[in-house]
């Protein structure tokens, strides 16, 4: 990766596609392999600004090292929102830019090529499907979001009531999910008896190849329980544990590209410098040789997989409400902040670390303070708005787990409730100046309600069983719950949190 930009960028920046690759200004990395000898064997759900940071990435870098040029990747767009970076990638040849931000103020940037193909399912259907049917395609990963396997929270089973799904489930229908296209898929690949592809999943959840492989053999058993049984037996579904900072792209990002490196980019990426890739070896169909890429093949993902998301996701939450609430709108503003930092290092420490297994050849406490250092990242940019978004599908997955751990052996919760009283007291919709909050959620409606009647029922957001289990009916736990919302709405967020710090000895 081209790690300076060129020191004086054209006037008129080069507009970016396989024609101008070699027109681009010398500061600027660019894929070293011959993209006309790249074929796709790899078809990727959910092309947002992870995906493209991370696996598409660790793609490209195989790829430059001389490896995998079979392994290309054909990005689908699912979802009506989706042509924007179809049309995009596709007008761009399927580059774009990745810009790493690092804390000093440098830039890299480096053109990624490993996208060959992209596909907007709702136009053309039918040409997903034989994607997905043609035995080229050996891999198919997803980056679909938390929420977007569709389980229910505390049962953990499949949500068939979603109104696509039902769709997608009716005799003959033409599929208008990720799940209806992956069933799709492997039902051709059965009937024409051709070995299956792998699905893998890239998202934020805990056991998420255990996840898709439940849910996807959910939905195929009410479709064709015959399939269903053959995907049991014949599919891999490897978990995997990912991990790359990776904001928004913003108008500026867009513009300071073109001035500082010449390029014109509908669409780049910016990210922080970490990356982490930890994947269990099992593929059904054979998988590129990652490893000469940095990613770690392992036997057993979830201890790694439960350190990212106890720690590093959880103490997202843990810092984006309450930092919100306290005038703050940048995760890096939160952790340049000694209270907020002590309480971090606080939850990660006494509450989220307590409930991990080993984590073989590493060293907890450094990786805590780490991601301190990674959420201190000034460049990175990353909004509180985002992290506060879709709460109803992380909060569960991320932080219930560690409070359920910690409430069995005796471990401390307190930390862990001011963080859920926080996330009640932003989703009242308004801040402590009186201020509007955009609340982001797929179930806003529901949330936005409880929080509503909670100065009136201190338990009203605890009480939605889907998202916390039997928590309020836990003594130990709404005591601490009560306490913190009750300071949040009389104190605010920083005097509550100074208090706080002061009462757990963070």
């Amino acid at each position: 990766m081209s790690s300076t930009p060129p020191s004086a960028p054209t006037a008129q920046p080069v507009q970016l596609t396989a024609g101008s690759l070699a027109s681009l200004p010398p500061g600027v990395g660019r894929p070293a392999y011959d993209r006309g000898a790249v074929t796709a064997s790899i078809v990727h759900f959910g092309v947002g600004g992870f995906h493209r940071a991370h696996q598409a990435m660790y793609v490209d870098r195989l790829m430059n090292a001389g490896h995998g040029l079979d392994w290309g990747i054909c990005g689908v767009g699912a979802l009506p929102q989706d042509r924007r970076i179809v049309d995009t990638l596709n007008a761009q040849d399927g580059l774009y830019t990745l810009v790493v931000k690092h804390p000093d103020g440098h830039r890299e940037a480096q053109v990624v090529g490993s996208i060959v193909e992209m596909l907007f399912a709702p136009d053309d259907p039918q040409a997903v499907v034989d994607r997905l049917a043609d035995p080229r395609t050996r891999i198919v990963s997803l980056t679909i979001t938390e929420g977007g396997y569709l389980v229910n929270q505390v049962t953990g089973e499949f949500d068939a009531t979603d109104p696509a799904i039902v769709a997608d489930l009716e005799p003959g229908a033409t599929p208008r999910t990720v799940f209806g296209y992956v069933v799709a898929g492997l039902q051709a690949r059965r009937a024409a008896g051709e070995t299956p592809f792998t699905v893998m999943s890239c998202d934020n959840l805990p056991g998420n190849g255990d996840v898709a492989r439940r849910m996807m053999t959910a939905f195929a058993r009410l479709k064709d329980p015959a399939l269903a049984d053959w995907m049991d037996e014949h599919v891999s579904f490897p978990n995997a544990m990912v991990d790359r900072i990776t904001p928004v792209t913003a108008t500026d990002d867009i513009d300071r590209l073109a001035t500082e490196f010449g390029i014109a980019d509908g669409w780049p990426v910016v990210c922080e410098p970490f990356t982490q890739w930890v994947l269990e070896d099992h593929f059904t169909d054979g998988r590129p040789p990652l490893e000469e890429s940095g990613v770690q093949l392992v036997d057993d993902v979830v201890p790694y997989e439960l350190m990212k998301l106890r720690l590093l996701n959880a103490s997202h939450q843990a810092l984006c409400y309450l930092g919100y609430l306290a005038g703050y709108r940048y995760a890096h503003e939160v952790c340049q902040d000694p209270l907020f930092v002590d309480f971090l290092l606080g939850y990660m420490e006494h509450e989220g670390s307590p409930t991990l297994p080993e984590v073989p050849g590493v060293d907890l406490d450094a990786y805590r303070h780490e991601l301190i250092a990674r959420f201190a990242n000034p460049e990175v940019r990353d909004t509180l708005a985002r992290l506060c978004a879709e709460s109803s599908d992380r909060i569960p997955k991320w932080l219930v787990p560690v409070i359920v751990r910690n409430l069995e052996t005796g471990g401390d919760v307190e930390r862990s409730a001011l963080v859920v009283a926080s996330w009640a007291r932003y989703a009242e919709g308004v801040d402590e100046q009186g201020e509007p909050i955009e609340v982001v959620d797929r179930i806003k409606d529901r949330v936005m309600a409880a929080a509503a009647r909670q100065r009136q029922d201190p338990l009203a957001f605890l009480r939605d069983r889907d998202l916390f289990g039997g928590l309020a009916d836990d003594p130990r736990f709404t005591a601490a719950y009560s306490e913190a919302l009750a300071a949040l709405h009389d104190q605010g967020a920083r005097a509550t949190l100074q208090s706080w710090s002061s009462k757990v000895g963070a």
